[in-house]
């Protein structure tokens, strides 16, 4: 498969990259900064240097064509304000789902959060964050040519991954080691029985592979 990931140079999508690399995958990774193209390079994927908060819908389009599937796995980050959320977590991954659409690519895979709502009330950063991560979320759903699933995260950790954890529609509040995040995100590109999902995840104790085969099965 040939797959690639909005937000190369992410957290989840380094760790996701090399996964894909080992098991064979043809991966690209869309990052902002040339600087970034070697940690791609070392993960064993392609850099793609597209500047998501600026590019046109026929830009990305061109570098997804030829794709078997899309990852968006791109966030403004810690310490960014208001207006990055909606130009990163709400606008580009808008862009990316359209792009996709249009490059023919269906499967579709995004990274959201727990709790992410268009709806979610507040005044604090966090607040539009998860108003951001709602509304890109209702964007994709409503795309009938994109095999979509959404995954939504606990609070984030870098402790390792077990490689248990809790994948179900709800879960409850909890906590998943970025490395068990990519595990599931690997599994959920190759397995397009989870499209129509939107899953939340944390640390359990089931099997990666065995949790995805569970949701894929309801």
């Amino acid at each position: 498969m040939r797959i690639v990931i909005a937000g190369g140079h992410g957290q989840i999508a380094l760790r996701l990259e090399r996964l894909l690399a080992a098991r064979g995958d043809e991966v690209a990774g869309i990052i902002r900064r040339p600087d970034q193209i070697d940690d791609l390079r070392d993960a064993g994927a392609e850099a793609i240097v597209l500047d998501m908060e600026s590019t046109s819908l026929d830009e990305v389009a061109e570098r997804l064509r030829g794709a078997d599937a899309a990852v968006f796995a791109a966030g403004a980050g810690p310490g960014s304000g208001v207006a990055r959320k909606d130009t990163v977590d709400k606008d580009a991954a808008i862009l990316f789902a359209d792009a996709a659409v249009r490059a023919g690519v269906r499967r579709h895979v995004v990274v959201s959060s727990m709790g992410a709502d268009a709806r979610h009330q507040g005044d604090e950063v966090f607040d539009a964050y998860l108003r951001a991560k709602g509304a890109a979320d209702d964007h994709v759903r409503a795309l009938s040519a994109l095999d979509w699933t959404i995954l939504r995260p606990g609070s984030l950790t870098n402790d390792a991954g077990k490689g248990l954890v809790r994948l179900e529609a709800h879960t409850g509040r909890g906590t998943i080691p970025r490395d068990d995040v990519a595990a599931v995100l690997a599994e959920l590109v190759d397995t397009p029985a989870t499209t129509g999902l939107t899953l939340e995840l944390v640390s359990g104790s089931t099997p990666v592979t065995v949790a995805v085969k569970s949701v894929a099965g309801n």
